[in-house]
């Protein structure tokens, strides 16, 4: 396999075809019937793709429709959250985004209905195919489905003649869905083979367009126009010279480039994988994802074989389509250690990577306003709670200020007195911190917000991060140690299962007298209880020494890590500069987070009616945006230092 185009050209590959929203049964073991609540994901077989192949390091692009409305904006958000190129992404003003509902009934029963009435990636026609676009990259894959109606089969084979008159790659998942052809009922939608003359002449008419043909068995079956295998890869070799990879199942996949001999044993194989198989929806496009990686990248086809295979168990081992497939280095990380346990989901170092390799968003910098606090609000003179919950709209709206809706900026701030403030902030850009903990309790308790069992957090905006502050010490006695890490290991493993980040944060200063050493035999101590943070909040130290043990302790335990963000215990500007200054030097430091220094005053006077609200904002987003160009500068100084 040649590398054409690796050089020179901006994209990997483009898909195009379906998008739709997934609504996945979040209960296991009944019927679709029975599901009492649903995760969303994205979904659709060449939407998967993209967003797998992207995951493996391709730059990935994808051709498709999506409603001008709320799951249409969750499509386009989730595939630029994955690296995925939305330029040729239709926002069609006059159709709906389309949803599927599925279930995991069993290892062998996957209940799914497709609710596609002539949805929006179905509104596709050959004007929005641009010729340039199409030129961009290196290859075009398409899916089967999208050669079901004459409209969008006439997009998807201009896409591929334009591919082909510029000597691009071009590839087909047969991903065959007898429902979506019209040849079974709603109700049908786990079918995934019924007989069909037409569908078979459909599909050979455009089986000459590609240099490489995947599908299972049954959908060679209906490719080929015949239930003997054999006979039906055959009768597709008949119509293209196209590698043709045939999806075996638990025995695996093979290749075959020329003739078509008397097995399919004889056909090129790569490794296979033996793990648990929890839910097969979505496997065929992990497949497919790592199949493309080793296509595109030049590999032979074992070794391409061994990436699909190895992309395919991570599908079926976990819940959801594109949420499942790895990363480029949670493969690599797999193919080094191997299978510990054939229920991928469960092996919990594997799980760690998959997580911490599969983070949306990029944090480089998290310049944060604090204004989470509480206790220090309600003992103020003229404080009431809708009184505190109006003026943490103001330092929302300082923050606002001061974020322009550039990136690398953040708040903290709580739900019990900012709930209006903290719900106005999501999808604002902002990384948002919102605190569990009790504030001041030590041994640590939490809000009883969180429910006795930590359940309230499913109702916590996905964009949130969950906070929790443990006044502790390395030296704390066993008793007080063992019950505040019992405590966060559960709020860690909580926000994990819901789907958020979590940031711990720790000061021990606050207990007892501390050293250089103090911080960092206080993070083993977490590591070692099990608990990976995504992000830690530590307080500022006051020596090179003592950053660096802090770091090294964390990259030790945990090399993915978010990074690090310093707090700001009320200090004043001068303070907070020095400690910036340190604290740049280190790259795991992404930025800050300070609060009464910012808000303090305006809090005092606004609160006695002293200051009125566009002063109060005025104040805020002046410190704010003050304190941001400090470590702005102590950032550049750290870098010059560096150099």
């Amino acid at each position: 396999m040649t590398q054409d185009h690796k050089t020179t050209k901006p994209l990997d590959l483009i898909t195009i075809g379906r998008s739709s929203v997934d609504l996945y049964g979040a209960q296991i073991g009944g019927r679709l019937e029975d599901m009492r609540s649903f995760e969303k994901y994205i979904g659709g077989s060449p939407t998967n793709i993209a967003c797998g192949t992207a995951r493996l390091g391709l730059k990935s692009a994808l051709i498709t429709g999506v409603g001008d409305e709320h799951m249409g904006r969750f499509i386009v958000e989730q595939l630029r959250a994955e690296g995925v190129n939305t330029d040729g992404v239709k926002i069609d003003p006059e159709r709906l985004t389309a949803l599927v509902l599925l279930g995991i009934r069993d290892s062998e029963q996957f209940p799914l209905i497709f609710y596609r009435e002539n949805c929006a990636d179905m509104g596709l026609t050959v004007d929005d195919i641009d010729e340039d676009f199409v030129r961009s990259a290196r290859a075009v894959v398409a899916t089967g489905t999208h050669l079901s109606h004459s409209r969008v089969a006439a997009a998807t084979i201009k896409a591929l003649h334009i591919a082909r008159a510029d000597s691009m790659r071009t590839a087909l998942d047969i991903d065959y869905r007898p429902n979506l052809w019209g040849v079974a009922g709603h109700g049908d939608g786990e079918s995934r083979f019924v007989e069909s003359a037409a569908v078979t002449e459909k599909l050979q008419d455009t089986l000459h367009l590609f240099d490489l043909i995947v599908g299972t068995e049954e959908e060679f079956h209906i490719a080929g126009g015949t239930t003997d295998t054999i006979a039906a890869l055959r009768a597709v070799r008949a119509v293209t010279a196209a590698t043709l990879v045939c999806k075996r199942g638990a025995a695996g996949a093979v290749a075959f480039t020329g003739a078509i001999p008397d097995t399919l044993d004889k056909g090129v194989a790569g490794p296979g994988f033996p793990v648990e198989v929890f839910n097969v929806l979505g496997a065929g496009d992990g497949f497919m994802s790592g199949l493309l990686k080793g296509w595109l990248d030049g590999a032979d086809w074992t070794t391409a074989l061994q990436y699909a295979n190895a992309c395919g168990a991570f599908a079926v081992s976990r819940h959801g389509c594109t949420p499942a497939y790895p990363s480029w280095d949670e493969l690599q990380f797999f193919f080094g250690r191997g299978i510990t346990r054939p229920d991928l989901r469960n092996d919990a170092e594997l799980e760690q990577v998959h997580w911490a390799t599969n983070r949306a968003h990029n944090w480089s910098s998290v310049k944060t306003f604090a204004f989470d606090h509480r206790l220090q609000l309600e003992e103020m003179e003229g404080y009431t709670l809708a009184k505190g919950g109006a003026f943490k709209e103001l330092c929302l709206d300082a923050a606002l200020k001061v974020q322009g809706g550039m990136p690398g900026y953040g708040i903290l701030c709580d739900n019990r007195i900012g709930r209006s403030a903290l719900h106005r902030a999501s999808g604002a850009g902002l990384w948002i911190g919102r605190p569990t903990e009790w504030p001041g309790s030590r041994p640590i308790e939490l809000e009883p917000e969180l429910g006795a069992d930590y359940g309230k957090l499913r109702e916590w905006a996905a964009g949130n991060v969950v906070k929790t502050l443990v006044f502790c010490h390395p030296d704390d006695d066993a008793e007080t140690r063992a019950k505040q890490e019992e405590v966060v290991k559960r709020v860690w493993a909580a926000s994990r299962r819901n789907g958020l980040e979590f940031l711990l944060e720790v000061i021990p200063s606050k207990v007892a007298p501390i050293d250089d050493g103090t911080t960092p035999r206080l993070i083993q101590q977490f590591y070692d209880a099990g608990v990976f943070p995504d992000w830690w909040k530590l307080e500022p130290f006051r020596t090179e020494a003592a950053w660096s043990n802090a770091v090294a302790a964390i990259e030790r335990n945990d090399p993915r890590t978010r990074g690090i963000v310093v707090l700001g215990l009320d200090a004043p500007e001068d303070e907070l500069a020095a400690s910036f200054a340190l604290a740049a030097k280190q790259p795991l430091v992404k930025g800050f987070a300070v609060g009464r220094t910012i808000f303090g005053d305006a809090a005092r006077a606004w609160m006695k009616g002293e200051m009125n609200d566009i002063d109060a904002v005025t104040q805020m987003a002046g410190r704010f945006a003050r304190l941001c160009h400090l470590w702005d500068q102590a950032r550049v100084a750290a870098h010059a230092y560096a150099d």
